[in-house]
């Protein structure tokens, strides 16, 4: 169950652990044990069990889901923003030669520049700021809200009641001055008439102005996962109450189904309206659209390749299961386009923009002809023989036949002038009495050849030695080359033994002369000689 490794196994190994797995779960294998010696539950669902991927884990342990403890080193507090220690009364050494605080140096200080720094002056210096080092831990070094307080707000919330406080008292003002001009206008029996309609007007007005106040009649506060990292929001109820209920829309009880408690209706409860007016197709809708569909297939998908032995699963590594799910459609796709392309490219693509050729399309029609049992024409005309889309009885060259008209000894050739070159000049009768001629004196060149190597010449041999080890009587040597045969077999015995005076461009010459062959046989070593160890 707790299996870490992210190999691959084979079919038979998957069905394997399965089996293993059903057995430890009926409590006829013992159970797994952890890195620690621990049993592990078996009932325990392998999204739970199994390690991460990136924590590379090589034996089963159930660690990752523990509460790990958090470094006693590691701490939550923030800064004391602004905080002094020490105020000094005069300048010290080392310090900021422009406010004259301990806490910074002169290129790191953030006060105005002094005309005359406290160096000089010894007035007016600045106190040493609090010098603080934390040690955060990975969700204090990534905490945006660390060391903020949140009494900093109250300022914005009392700005904006100010500004709604001031509206309010803006409108009142408004409609008193109004009031004020009319009355002065008109007579004392309209200007009661006008006074009515005006205290209404007010009235109305007002209500306007408290109704900021009774909108919340309609709020729900909910949990809100903001994206400023979940925190309480609210949330108006956005339901207009003029709509109708799902369960209002077919009356009828063998209609769609609907849950009370999830408020849910999966069927479409009018199937036999047009969708055009159909606001409302039930919720499968969309079950089988948008990114619902798709996160749909990246399940089967996980599903899939774990039955067929890939350690994939979408709940403990939903970023693996995603990423393998993208390699596969992007390898499947490059096979669909593959594909397509080998098949157009062998039986061509009959939807291209590419007209086909007037003989082709006139080629065929629906003309009846009639012919008898001789092969004549009884009743209609007989349709001519549609010609190929190569161009024929084309003559080329002077020619006056085509080319492959002639055949003789495996080649094609002209039957004009009898020639196997193609695209050559034709040379007519007199071309092919020259090929006889030619045909004739290579025959002749041949026949004379061969009675040639009939006869054999007498060739001078070489004065050269066997490789025998008797030496024939009749032997005379020349003693000037004998001598420097002896010295280059000395040579080359020097060479033998020590490799660096060997030359790199050696060149050596398989004749052996008579005088070669003595300074070997002189100078050569017997194994059976008892004085061959006082040569040397």
């Amino acid at each position: 169950m707790a299996t870490a490794s992210g190999a691959f196994k084979s079919r038979e190994d998957h069905r394997k652990q399965l089996e293993l797995e059903e057995a430890r779960k009926a409590g006829l294998a013992p159970a797994e044990l952890d890195e620690d010696g621990k049993e592990i539950n078996p009932h325990i669902p392998q999204y739970m069990s199994s390690a991460p991927w990136y924590l590379n884990a090589e034996r089963p342990s159930l660690k990752h889901q523990r509460n790990w403890k958090s470094d006693p080193n590691y701490t939550k507090s923030w800064y004391d923003r602004g905080a002094k220690i020490y105020q000094a009364d005069k300048y010290r050494k080392g310090a900021c030669e422009n406010c004259g605080a301990m806490s910074h140096d002169t290129r790191s200080c953030m006060e105005r520049p002094r005309k005359l720094g406290a160096k000089w002056t010894g007035k007016h210096i600045a106190p040493d700021e609090k010098i603080e080092q934390f040690e955060l831990d990975y969700d204090g070094k990534r905490d945006r809200w660390n060391g903020y307080d949140a009494a900093s707000y109250a300022h914005v919330i009392e700005r904006y009641e100010a500004r709604d406080e001031a509206r309010r008292k803006y409108l009142k003002e408004q409609q008193l001055k109004k009031l004020e001009e009319k009355n002065n206008k008109d007579d004392k029996e309209e200007g009661d008439s006008d006074n009515e309609d005006c205290e209404d007007a007010l009235k109305v007005d007002e209500a306007k102005v408290d109704e900021s106040k009774q909108m919340d009649f309609a709020k729900v506060e909910k949990r809100v996962r903001t994206t400023g990292g979940g925190s309480t929001g609210t949330v108006r109820n956005l339901r207009i109450r003029e709509d109708t209920a799902k369960y209002l829309l077919n009356l009828d009880v063998n209609s769609a189904h609907y849950d009370p408690k999830t408020r849910s209706m999966r069927e479409d409860p009018l199937p036999d309206m047009d969708p055009n007016e159909k606001f409302y197709a039930g919720d499968n809708q969309n079950r089988v659209s948008g990114q619902a569909l798709e996160f749909k297939q990246l399940n089967i998908h996980a599903w899939e390749a774990f039955d067929k032995g890939h350690d994939v699963h979408m709940q403990a590594a939903p970023s693996q299961a995603e990423l393998l799910y993208k390699n596969f459609k992007i390898n499947k796709e490059k096979l669909k386009v593959q594909t397509k392309d080998d098949v157009m490219e062998k039986y061509g693509n009959a939807a291209s923009d590419d007209t086909l050729p007037r003989e082709l399309l006139l080629g065929q029609s629906e003309k009846e002809v009639e012919y008898d049992r001789a092969g004549r024409i009884v009743k209609g005309q007989e349709m001519s023989l549609p010609r190929s889309k190569y161009e024929e009885d084309v003559y080329i060259n002077n020619h006056t036949t085509v080319w492959g008209s002639w055949w003789k000894d495996h080649q094609w050739g002209y039957k004009c002038c009898k020639q196997t070159i193609r695209n050559s000049y034709c040379t007519g009768a007199a071309g092919i009495e020259a090929a006889e001629a030619s045909a004739g004196l290579m025959k002749a060149n041949i026949a004379r050849k061969e009675a040639a190597e009939d006869t054999h010449v007498p060739v001078e041999e070489k004065r050269l030695a066997t490789w025998g080890t008797e030496v024939p009587e009749d032997l005379i040597l020349d003693q000037k080359k004998l001598t420097e045969a002896i010295k280059k077999e000395e040579e080359k015995r020097r060479e033998e033994k020590d490799e660096r005076k060997r030359k790199y461009n050696v060149k050596y010459n398989d004749e052996v002369t008579p005088e070669e062959m003595e300074a070997y046989r002189m100078k050569r070593v017997h194994q059976d000689d008892p004085m061959k160890d006082f040569l040397h």
